[in-house]
């Protein structure tokens, strides 16, 4: 099983499998009519995390599923990261997870169910560190590895936070560095320095559990977490959810020191050019470079956070308290010809 290589089994690599953003419109788009529930406070119209329906007594269910191919070639790591990743999309709403069941797809044919079993240990253990259990799930025989999590959540109404209420003139933040699709694509070339992988999956595995804190924080206006799309397709669907466009300075946005030579080296993931033609038109002109970087596919990424100014210095004391030291890398400002616009 030591030999045993997950990534050569797959034709994507974690959240670089997402389907591109302008695909998922049209797929999405619908002309019949939806019944509309009042209680379901966040459905699909926002592009949000996850689902959230509100119970009525000021608590709220947090209901989101993510799962996708290896992005790494060990069954525990694969298991644990997309365990991490699919919950993230819990805290991304302010919420705390209550419980996971699993969702398994796996070539019995090809891989031994004895590394299927490796991938649901990584699971459990990354649901242990969330304080979850494991409850359950569904597996069938797939030609190509899947894996990752169904997970419910719950927020107090008020703690709840979107994609689309920013404001303008607030700051932006992000909670973990840019450049694991490019890391990881560098590793399935073969490619890929050790310490540098190794300092990507430390990334992965890292649970975004601030962002149930952070819920709790009024003057933290909108939230998501930045994945499959990258930094800017997520960012794009903050502004437009919010009416706003946003200005970020590139030499301010986290990303891994040892990209450049990854990308000379064209270690680009399929996913960066689907994302890019998808929201182009949205962004202001940018480099080669700088469009590798902030398409980017994210897997288990950091939460783009928005800080209305004024609190930015509490902001930046509470992050240092649970271990971030974060600065911002842009502003929302009223709505402008370009989504986005890089510095």
């Amino acid at each position: 099983m030591d030999d045993i290589r997950l990534t050569q089994y797959s034709h994507g690599a974690g959240c670089g499998c997402k389907i591109s953003p302008a695909v998922l419109d049209s797929i999405l788009h619908s002309e019949v009519p939806k019944t509309v529930f009042t209680s379901l406070l966040v459905g699909n119209e926002s592009k949000d995390d996850a689902a959230v329906f509100d119970l009525g007594n000021g608590t709220c269910v947090i209901s989101t599923t993510d799962f996708f191919m290896p992005i790494v070639d060990d069954a525990f790591t694969f298991g644990a990261i997309a365990s991490v990743n699919a919950i993230s999309d819990v805290y991304a709403m302010g919420g705390e997870p209550v419980m996971a069941v699993a969702i398994l797809g796996w070539p019995v044919n090809k891989i031994p169910t004895a590394v299927a079993k490796k991938v649901l240990e990584g699971s459990r253990s990354v649901c242990e560190r969330a304080g979850i259990p494991l409850a359950g799930g569904h597996s069938i025989d797939c030609p190509e590895p899947v894996f990752g999590l169904a997970v419910t959540g719950l927020v107090k109404q008020e703690n709840l936070k979107r994609n689309n209420s920013g404001k303008v003139g607030s700051l932006l933040y992000l909670t973990k560095p840019l450049g694991i699709g490019i890391t990881t694509t560098a590793q399935k070339k073969n490619a890929v320095i050790p310490e540098h992988i190794t300092a990507a999956t430390d990334t992965m595995l890292m649970l975004n559990a601030i962002g149930g804190e952070l819920g709790k924080l009024q003057f933290v206006n909108a939230m998501t977490d930045v994945t499959g799309f990258g930094l800017l397709g997520h960012l794009c669907e903050l502004c437009e959810g919010s009416s706003l466009s946003a200005e970020i300075e590139f030499a301010k946005i986290p990303r891994f020191e040892f990209l450049d030579p990854y990308i000379k080296q064209k270690c680009i993931p399929g996913g960066t050019i689907r994302n890019w033609d998808s929201y182009q038109q949205k962004v202001s002109p940018i480099s080669e470079d700088q469009k590798v970087l902030l398409a980017d596919p994210q897997t288990s990424g950091g939460l783009l956070v928005s800080v209305d100014e004024v609190h930015a210095g509490s902001f930046e004391r509470f992050a240092s308290t649970h271990g971030y030291a974060l600065k911002p890398f842009g502003r929302l400002v009223p709505k402008e010809d370009y989504v986005v616009t890089v510095r």
